[in-house]
């Protein structure tokens, strides 16, 4: 075979394996298309759902932001009756917004009520002057100037107790733990039961000559683990005020008495009625001058944070909740007669509102403030807009939110309902 016929042989070879695809090669793209690019119809319908989503997420956020400058600044005119229960209760004393929802207790007894007015349950006793107070999902019912307690979580009740000696006041913690104060000819005590009712083997005494006094107000954290107690005493010939810090867990254990603050100049000339642990870490005390708020960051040692100045104004109400704490002054100025001051729990400023209405009470469920008397309620937010404003056709002895934004639970001595807001 010559030379030229095995170089013909070969060139064809050659243009035989140019022309040749491998099997890890791809054919060339057609002209125009681009590498990983989904068909026409596929890339319509991506282009189509991305366009949906751009006008939709927009469309979302302003319907959001509508309906929350509706709901904060919008005002209501009437009312409608969702639904109304008569209850006919002889020996009613009053509400407690508990859990949920309503804690209503009598002479006879106590009624946990959810949010249509249907009785969660319902448990008997006897009291001639009962008073309540709630933390969270407990409750205690005590017979002021007697020896009963009645201890309850929305669950039912949890335990009872007695004392030898006549009750003057009764705070609960979250967990249940209950304190009472009583009192005899010549001291005053704090005596403690478990939610079981079961007694602790711990206690407190005080009397007026002494360096803590009277005790005029006091209030369980909710873990249970701290009081703050208000005590008036003697002292030269003057009352005096002062505002102990009680621990009983590990940290206290360092103090005989287990008290680990207390305070007293700056409640010269003033006495503290009431005193509240808000949310964690911190409490107030309501005097005289004005709110004083506290923090125990450090449970060895709670510190005054913050101070209002109203020594020269009435203090006319106070009310409060976990987050905030509010008091009603006379104002002495301008075309309203009343002014209300509210703060956060850290003591910062909230909001200040001028109104002139003749309330009875004045009580805060999250971002209301409701003021009401026996037959009517004026309702602000937290923006100082006010909400609503009414007369009713019933005695009134408590209102609290509804289930929804623009209703209410609207509590009488005979009557119970739910009104919505239009």
């Amino acid at each position: 075979m010559s030379d030229m016929s095995s170089m013909s042989r070969e060139s064809k070879k050659q243009q035989l394996r140019r022309g040749m695809i491998t099997s890890d090669q791809q054919p060339a793209p057609p002209r125009g298309w681009v590498k990983d690019e989904p068909p026409s119809g596929i890339r319509h319908k991506l282009l189509s759902r991305r366009l949906l989503l751009f006008l939709l997420i927009p469309a979302l956020i302003i319907s959001a932001i509508g309906a929350y400058l509706y709901q904060r600044f919008h005002t209501y005119g009437s009312y409608e009756i969702n639904w109304k229960i008569s209850l006919n209760e002889g020996s009613l004393v009053g509400y407690e917004s508990f859990g949920n929802n309503v804690l209503k207790y009598t002479k006879d007894g106590a009624t946990y009520m959810d949010n249509k007015g249907k009785a969660v349950w319902t448990e008997s006793y006897e009291m001639k002057s009962p008073i309540a107070a709630v933390n969270g999902n407990y409750a205690v019912i005590a017979d002021r100037q007697g020896n009963h307690v009645f201890i309850c979580n929305t669950e039912g009740k949890v335990g009872e107790a007695v004392t030898l000696l006549p009750i003057t006041n009764a705070s609960v913690s979250g967990l249940g733990l209950v304190a009472v104060t009583v009192e005899d000819s010549t001291s005053s005590f704090i005596y403690f039961f478990r939610k079981d009712g079961s007694s602790l083997d711990l206690s407190i005494r005080a009397n007026m000559a002494g360096n803590m006094g009277y005790p005029l107000d006091i209030s369980l954290s909710k873990d249970g683990t701290q009081m703050m107690c208000s005590f008036v005493h003697l002292e030269g010939g003057e009352l005096r005020e002062r505002i102990a810090f009680y621990n009983f867990a590990e940290v206290g254990k360092n103090e005989p008495t287990r008290m680990v603050g207390g305070f007293d100049e700056m409640f010269n000339n003033t006495v503290v009625p009431r005193v509240a642990y808000m949310q964690e870490p911190y409490s107030c005390a309501f005097g005289g001058n004005g709110p004083v708020f506290f923090s125990s960051q450090n449970l060895a040692s709670p510190e005054m944070i913050a101070q209002t100045s109203m020594a020269e104004e009435s203090i006319e109400s106070i009310f409060y909740s976990d987050e905030y704490a509010g008091v009603i002054v006379h104002n002495n100025i301008g075309e309203h007669q009343n002014r209300m001051e509210v703060f956060r729990a850290d003591g910062s400023h909230a909001l200040s509102k001028e109104f002139t209405y003749d309330y009875a009470q004045a009580d805060i469920d999250g971002e209301l403030i409701i003021l009401y008397n026996d037959n009517s309620c004026k309702i602000f937010n937290m923006s100082g807009v006010e909400k609503f404003n009414a007369t009713f056709d019933f005695s009134i002895l408590k209102i609290r939110k509804g289930r929804r934004p623009n209703t209410l639970i609207v509590m009488g001595t005979q009557e119970m309902m739910e009104i919505k807001l239009k």
